[in-house]
């Protein structure tokens, strides 16, 4: 009887034992195992997306080494932008670092569609951290995704080969190659230019043509496409500026441990300063390669925003946005 009297005892004393190590060795094992992030992006291995989130994986483990593995999909291999925002939600998807197709989901987006709001990056950075910022990224409420971030994306600049594009007038008549957007197919017509929806696959053999005299894009197109070998002129309008926003699905953001979304979000918005410097210095490079094919204007953009301003009550754009965002954004770089 003293004998299984001991025996128990022991037992007991084995099972709490053997308890507390299974704890021990639980918890660094759990701290152990880095958290996968899968993030999505439909531009190719080496673009500036790809740069970007390299960078961002970096920064995640200088701060917090081996807690993240962080894998990069390019090239739209998880699936069409619009696909990859929808699968957030669900929980299928991680992460995307997202461009135009975030309007479908959040239509407080299109205010980058409104032309002449930022002359430089600077401006953008004080939207993003204005009220209007804060609507923005709370029109993400209830899409199932959150923003962790805007990064730099780019300006958009006119190439042509009548004239140089310095005030709203030098546009007259010009036939200007758009994208399909009905938000720049207004805008171009509204300041006097004929706007002319075609896809970009054509726009190259349309200017050589002369089908079209010009087309508006980021000035790094106009490079790695050869379009200096069709034009003359560039003029850095900066009509439009387009970021990319950094995306998580909720199911996501929410198995994570507060520290861990803590370091997410601070790396995140931390990075957001480096992507416009990045920016700057990207196009200072290209306009700097493009002087070799074509002559570069600055133009008036005081003349610009203010041939633009009925546009900002337009309810092509007015219905898109909404009236409460483009106001908000308006007293923001009125105050600035």
């Amino acid at each position: 009887m003293p004998t299984l009297r001991y025996s128990s005892r022991f037992t007991l004393k084995q099972l709490v034992t053997a308890t507390a190590l299974a704890a021990l060795a639980n918890a660094p094992l759990a701290a152990a195992n880095p958290i996968e992030i899968q993030i999505n992006n439909t531009l190719p291995t080496g673009s500036f997306a790809h740069t970007f989130l390299e960078e961002f994986s970096e920064r995640l483990e200088d701060e917090a080494p081996g807690r993240f593995n962080v894998r990069l999909f390019m090239g739209g291999t998880l699936g069409t932008e619009e696909d990859v925002l929808q699968g957030l939600g669900m929980g299928t998807h991680h992460a995307s670092l997202a461009a135009s197709a975030v309007t479908q989901f959040n239509a407080r987006t299109s205010i980058f569609d409104l032309p002449y709001l930022f002359e430089n990056r600077e401006d953008v950075a004080l939207f993003i951290d204005s009220e209007a910022g804060n609507m923005l990224r709370e029109g993400f409420d209830g899409t199932g995704m959150r923003l962790l971030a805007m990064w730099d994306n780019g300006f958009r600049v006119i190439t042509n080969k009548q004239r140089p594009i310095i005030t709203p007038e030098d546009l007259d008549g010009l036939r200007i190659r758009t994208p399909n957007s009905r938000q720049r197919v207004a805008m171009f017509n509204a300041l006097g230019a004929n706007a002319t929806p075609l896809a970009f696959g054509e726009v190259y053999s349309a200017l050589d043509q002369g089908v079209i005299d010009g087309q508006e894009n980021p000035a790094h197109v106009a490079m790695s496409s050869r379009l200096y070998e069709v034009q003359e002129y560039l003029s850095v309008s900066n009509h439009i500026y387009l970021p990319t926003f950094l995306v998580f699905g909720e199911p996501f953001l929410n198995r994570l441990a507060d520290e861990d979304l803590e370091v997410l979000e601070r790396v995140a918005t931390e990075m957001t300063s480096w992507t416009f410097a990045w920016g700057d210095e990207a196009d200072a490079s290209v306009l700097a390669e493009l002087e070799q094919y074509l002559e570069i204007n600055d133009v008036d953009f005081a003349a610009f925003q203010e041939a633009a301003l009925p546009l900002y009550e337009d309810p092509v754009f007015v219905d898109a946005i909404g009236q409460d965002m483009i106001d908000a954004t308006l007293t923001t770089m009125r105050n600035r």
